[in-house]
């Protein structure tokens, strides 16, 4: 039976307006004013947002190999709890996802499981150890991009190797860019609070540092390059004088490098996760790009661990928050709700700009899939982790009132998430 989404504010041609849209097979089939049609479920979306469906190309869903942090079910039930209705997933699994046999576990999980679209990343290199690269070829159908996230790829030569490989397949390089000899054993920021508290810090360089190789890299092979979850001031930089020089590069940052800064730190598990969050001027600078274009896209790392592992304090916690359920309601209250960035830029950060890079479809215009989520946008609530569906409960944002409550995210015209 078709759907019709009926009274909504939607999010049109890039522009906020009232629509109705009516859905058959999955797809949208009409979008306009005060549609009529006989013969249909009807949802009243009567003071409720219809955005396009979130895509996030970065996120840790743990499974085959640590089911116990996240499962693919959970994972997917938890993207679909936050609007999300397609999400790129991480390749350090066991076994990681470097030959089309260690995929494939990978892949039968996603089509027995997954309640909304899962495209897994390829490794850039065997196991991620950066010695050897991956079976590229062979995995790069099955696959979104390459990536080995979770580990910056050191050595120079691999990593241009695995570029030249990557262009000659048509695939993108997203990269965790870590330079590991300049960590010196640290898990914040090398900032103030750090300072203040006697706490280990990791200097913005051993970011940015890499960004700048990897540019060198990309103008020479000229790859589709993609900069993981960017944190520094620096790395803005460096970004922006790429693409001003014509470089293929595209970069996400995530929530809580924009409204957090290392200062807000608490000791507490839930407020480690890598890159660190960073200074306040970090903060500003990355809004900067998301205002300008430097930052194209907004993903979340959520990176989920067991309460066990993130019970230990900032020194001992294992790196990683979770971000699918907040991300939309922290970005919403603390950026568009004070006027720093307007909703009408943050919808295409969190949707079509992250699609349109990736090759997927995203967009609320005839002949797409119907992948919409409905959120109320009036009612505020407290961000409380119990609530969460994924089994990752540690969150920096626990306790904050927020606005914006997903109540439903369809994916294929399917209910993936409807509020109780």
């Amino acid at each position: 039976m078709a759907i019709l989404c009926k009274g909504a504010t939607c999010f049109l041609d890039n522009k906020i307006q009232k629509a109705d849209i009516l859905i058959e097979n999955g797809n949208i089939v009409s979008v306009g004013g005060a549609l009529d049609v006989s013969d249909c479920e009807v949802f009243d979306c009567s003071g409720k947002y219809i955005f396009p469906g979130f895509v996030d190309v970065h996120v840790h869903f743990r499974e085959p190999g640590f089911s116990y942090k996240e499962t693919i079910r959970t994972g997917s039930m938890a993207a679909a709890h936050g609007g999300y209705t397609a999400v790129c997933t991480m390749p350090n699994l066991s076994p990681a996802p470097d030959t089309l046999d260690h995929l494939q576990a990978q892949l039968d999980l996603i089509d027995r499981d997954a309640v909304i679209r899962v495209y897994p990343y390829g490794t850039i290199t065997k196991g991620e150890k950066g010695e050897e690269l991956s079976d590229m070829e062979d995995l790069a159908d099955r696959v979104i991009a390459f990536s080995d996230d979770g580990r910056g790829v050191q050595r120079d030569e691999i990593m241009e190797k695995a570029m030249m490989c990557a262009k000659r397949l048509h695939k993108i390089i997203a990269a965790h860019c870590e330079v590991n000899e300049l960590l010196r054993g640290g898990y914040i920021h090398d900032g103030r609070y750090a300072a203040l508290h006697g706490h280990k810090g990791i200097c913005s360089e051993s970011e940015w540092r890499q960004i700048e190789r990897d540019i060198a890299l990309c103008k020479k092979t000229g790859v589709r390059y993609h900069v993981c979850h960017i944190s520094t001031k620096e790395s803005v930089a460096l970004i922006r004088k790429a693409k001003a020089d014509g470089v293929n590069i595209t970069c996400e940052t995530a929530p809580h490098y924009l409204v957090l800064d290392d200062m807000q730190l608490k000791e507490d598990g839930r407020f480690k996760m890598n890159p660190p969050v960073r200074s306040k001027q970090d903060g500003f600078v990355l809004i900067e790009g998301l205002l300008d274009g430097t930052i194209d896209m907004i993903a979340t790392d959520h990176a989920p661990h067991s309460a066990e592992e993130k019970a230990k304090g900032l020194a001992g916690s294992m790196m990683g928050v979770t971000g699918l359920e907040t991300a939309f309601p922290i970005l919403y209250t603390e950026l568009v709700m004070k006027r720093v960035l307007p909703l009408e830029k943050l919808i295409p950060l969190m949707s079509t700009a992250p699609a349109t890079r990736f090759g997927l479809k995203s967009g609320i215009k005839v002949g797409n899939p119907a992948d919409l989520c409905i959120y109320d946008l009036n009612t505020s609530y407290k961000i409380n982790p119990d609530e969460f569906l994924s089994k990752g409960k540690a969150t920096p944002f626990a306790g904050r009132t927020v606005y914006g409550k997903c109540v439903m995210t369809l994916c294929g015209g399917k209910i993936a998430y409807k509020e109780p």
